[in-house]
C-alpha cells in the first residue's frame, strides 16, 4: 500500500510533507515555534499528537512549574542556542490546539537549560515532526493539580 505523499505551504510561516499520519515541518527561521506548530496544527485540524524537533533559536521562554504552591515561573534567555530536545503532545481545550512542549537547548558553553516551551525564536533551522493521532483527546483544568490535564471522559 502506497503513502499518500503530499508537500504543502499553506503559511509563509512553515512548509511541510505529508507522508501518512506523519508531517515533516520546517519552520522558517525567526518565526516563533510555538505560534506556528499552534497554527499548523489549526489549519491541518490535528486533535491530539506528538511532537519532535530540533533547530538552532536565539530566544527561548521556559517556564518551571511549583506543585507546592501551584505558580509558574518563567524565565527568558537570549543567545544562539541549539536545540537538542524537543518533545511534546497535543490535544484539544476548549475546542483548540493545545500543544505541551518541553524543551533541551545548549548554549555556546555547552551548558543547557531545559523547561516547559512557551515560546522560542528561531535563529537558523527548525525541523519538526509531527503525528496525527487522528483521535480527539481533550483537557480540563485540574484545580487539585493546578495544571490542564487529559480527560478521557470527554
Amino acid at each position: 500500500m502506497a503513502l499518500q505523499i503530499n508537500i504543502q505551504e499553506t503559511s509563509k510561516m512553515y512548509t511541510y510533507k505529508q507522508i501518512g499520519n506523519k508531517y515533516i515541518i520546517s519552520i522558517n527561521t525567526s518565526e516563533e515555534i510555538v505560534n506556528a506548530l499552534n497554527l499548523f496544527c489549526e489549519e491541518r485540524k490535528i486533535k491530539s499528537g506528538s511532537i519532535t524537533g530540533l533547530g538552532a533559536i536565539n530566544e527561548v521562554t521556559l517556564r518551571f512549574f511549583h506543585p507546592e504552591t501551584k505558580t509558574f515561573v518563567d524565565k527568558t534567555f537570549r543567545e544562539q542556542m541549539e536545540i537538542s530536545n524537543l518533545t511534546g503532545n497535543i490535544s484539544t481545550m476548549n475546542g483548540k490546539p493545545y500543544l505541551h512542549v518541553h524543551i533541551t537547548v545548549g548554549t555556546v558553553d555547552y551548558s543547557s537549560y531545559a523547561g516547559h516551551l512557551l515560546s522560542a525564536v528561531l535563529n537558523g533551522v527548525g525541523e519538526f515532526v509531527v503525528e496525527d493521532f487522528e483521535e480527539s483527546i481533550e483537557r480540563t483544568y485540574n484545580p487539585a493539580l493546578g495544571l490542564n490535564c487529559y480527560d478521557f471522559n470527554k
